[in-house]
């Protein structure tokens, strides 16, 4: 029998529903289920949804389910947040998120579950570890969306800055998905070759860069979209099925995403953005890339600020 595959989204607000749509236009699955406290938004969602089949190049069945349609699911995507509140950090968040994935794993489990989880809830790093504790599955089936859209901004600040294909340009942004976040400059290539090397031998076309505030613009990015429209979900939809899709075709993709350290970087027993080869198994394993003394010293400073919220919200 041929298999097919399904897919459980929590939350059918703005970015659960957006990644349902990216999941179907794409023709990523089979079955899309949504779940959601509201359970009329959740069926309006989904009845919106499967009026996109008729004019969609694939057949997708999507309706909105709960917890006991978790067993057989082969990923499932959370997104269920509390509203963000102006002058927050995702940090601060914390809390408030801790209480919804306690409310939300145990039903998910108690359903027989045993496929993978894909966080996007903020603060993803701090939510990841925590189902993955709540969950007691392995760490490779545990996926947080990390610093996976950081890095496609930074991306694109920089190719829109010399003018090049996006796809041209090899980043990352690492650590936190949050303001600690930091950016690896040395690593950083444009067809392969050194983007300093590009800045310094082009120094009349590009005048002086400030790369800090290439990352700042990173970083700001998404605020500066929710204080605009209340939420981002675009992007992070898109993020997500990218992830997805790396899953589902095994395709061995290297991802700037939320993992757990197991001894890389030095670091053990945490969560937090770094490039990991994504593949039918879920993590795969994580690049070690080499960081320059500076660079390390900012990534470990991002890791210690994730680990002082976890060690004071006790998770």
């Amino acid at each position: 029998m041929i298999k097919k595959t399904k897919i459980v989204i929590v939350g059918a607000g703005n970015v659960g529903s957006s990644t349902a749509y990216n999941l179907m236009i794409q023709g990523v699955c089979n079955e899309i289920v949504l779940i959601d406290i509201n359970k009329t938004k959740a069926n309006a969602e989904a009845l919106d949804l499967q009026h996109c089949v008729e004019y969609i190049n694939r057949t997708v069945s999507i309706y909105a389910g709960e917890y006991s349609d978790c067993g057989d699911a082969d990923i499932i995507v959370i997104t269920a947040a509390v509203p963000l509140i102006p002058g927050q950090t995702r940090l601060d968040m914390t809390e408030a998120a801790s209480k919804i994935m306690k409310s939300i794993i145990p039903p998910i489990m108690l359903s027989g579950f045993n496929g993978h989880f894909i966080i996007i809830t903020n603060p993803v790093d701090i939510m990841s570890y925590y189902v993955y504790k709540l969950s007691g599955l392995p760490k490779n089936q545990i996926i947080g969306t990390g610093t996976a859209l950081d890095s496609a901004r930074l991306k694109k600040s920089i190719a829109d800055l010399i003018n090049v294909d996006i796809k041209s340009v090899q980043a990352y942004s690492i650590g936190e998905h949050g303001d600690s976040q930091i950016v690896p400059w040395s690593l950083v290539t444009v067809g392969g070759k050194s983007f300093k090397d590009i800045l310094e031998d082009n120094i009349d076309r590009f005048g002086v860069v400030d790369l800090d505030e290439l990352v700042k613009r990173t970083i700001k990015s998404g605020w500066e979209i929710a204080a605009g429209k209340g939420t981002t979900n675009y992007g992070i939809s898109a993020t997500t099925v990218g992830i997805i899709k790396a899953m589902v075709n095994n395709e061995n993709r290297i991802i700037p995403t939320s993992v757990m350290l197991n001894g890389e970087f030095g670091e053990k027993d945490i969560f937090v953005g770094v490039p990991a080869v994504i593949n039918s198994t879920g993590v795969k394993e994580i690049l070690q890339i080499h960081l320059t003394n500076e660079e390390l010293v900012g990534f470990k400073k991002s890791i210690q600020i994730i680990k002082n919220v976890m060690t004071k919200m006790n998770i």
